[in-house]
């Protein structure tokens, strides 16, 4: 069993949600970044996005975008997020860490070699925003059959006729964008995702994690009620911005919000 069917159906047996934390890899900086990954099960992350910084991140908002630009700035390229995920294994091979990005900088590295660099420094899973499912041939079925879940979106605007070609060869579970827009751009509806979630609950038995727009432990509640999982990004990644601002560590403070997203998530009894 996969980190990541095995943390879920840990999940599923307490009766409750998972939290999901996205983090930019080398934000602010490699060994600050280091220190917050390797803070964050213990502070209440059941499973870790990496978000691989890129120039042009097309589905995400100004604060990952800034997010991206620090990173790119300090160093941070895709081999040295495989050494963060690398680091991080010495001490947790149970937390489940999904790679999130696009498909240039993995182009770029060469897939066959990106794929066996993944699986060998840890990673689980993979998600390509920018890969849609006919083109699969591209990273999708040699990630799977490198032993790495493949994870896809779905969206408000996927229809029912679209659902059977995103989960065709999706695994580990279904991320549900909650908002029709960029990350951080608006609050996700409590009702809508629960509508939303048990519409595709009909067509697949994979876990479903919700993100976009959650951004405190009353929001992950909510949200924690409906899905398997709540996804919690732009709010992480401004709380990095906000404390060089201020001048205190930034993984001290991101963490801190992870406790109260975590609290707030496994108090949400399904």
């Amino acid at each position: 069993m996969s980190r990541i069917d095995a943390r879920f159906a840990a999940l599923k047996a307490k009766g409750r949600a998972g939290l999901i934390t996205f983090i930019t890899a080398g934000d602010p900086d490699h060994d600050t970044c280091a220190r917050l990954i390797a803070g964050l099960p213990a502070a209440g992350a059941d499973v870790i996005e990496l978000g691989v910084p890129f120039t042009d991140p097309m589905a995400d908002g100004p604060s990952i975008q800034a997010a991206n630009l620090r990173a790119l700035a300090n160093g941070a390229t895709l081999r040295r997020t495989l050494d963060l995920v690398r680091g991080f294994r010495k001490a947790d091979n149970a937390t489940p860490i999904v790679l999130m990005g696009y498909f240039n900088p993995i182009s770029a590295y060469g897939v066959d070699v990106f794929l066996a660099d993944a699986k060998a420094a840890g990673v689980d899973g993979l998600i390509v925003v920018d890969l849609p499912p006919e083109e699969d041939d591209e990273l999708c079925l040699p990630a799977i059959q490198a032993g790495l879940h493949f994870i896809r979106l779905a969206t408000p605007t996927t229809d029912d006729k679209r659902i059977p070609a995103v989960l065709a060869n999706t695994s580990g579970f279904l991320y549900y964008v909650s908002i029709a827009g960029i990350t951080g751009a608006a609050a996700p509806d409590a009702d809508a995702v629960a509508a939303a979630v048990a519409r595709l609950r009909k067509h697949t038995q994979l876990p479903i994690g919700v993100g976009f727009g959650i951004r405190d432990g009353k929001r992950a509640a909510e949200i924690a009620r409906a899905a398997d999982a709540a996804v919690v990004g732009s709010a992480l990644v401004e709380r990095v911005a906000e404390a060089q601002v201020k001048g205190i560590d930034p993984a001290a403070h991101v963490l801190a919000l992870v406790r109260e997203l975590g609290d707030a998530v496994r108090a949400a009894r399904k």
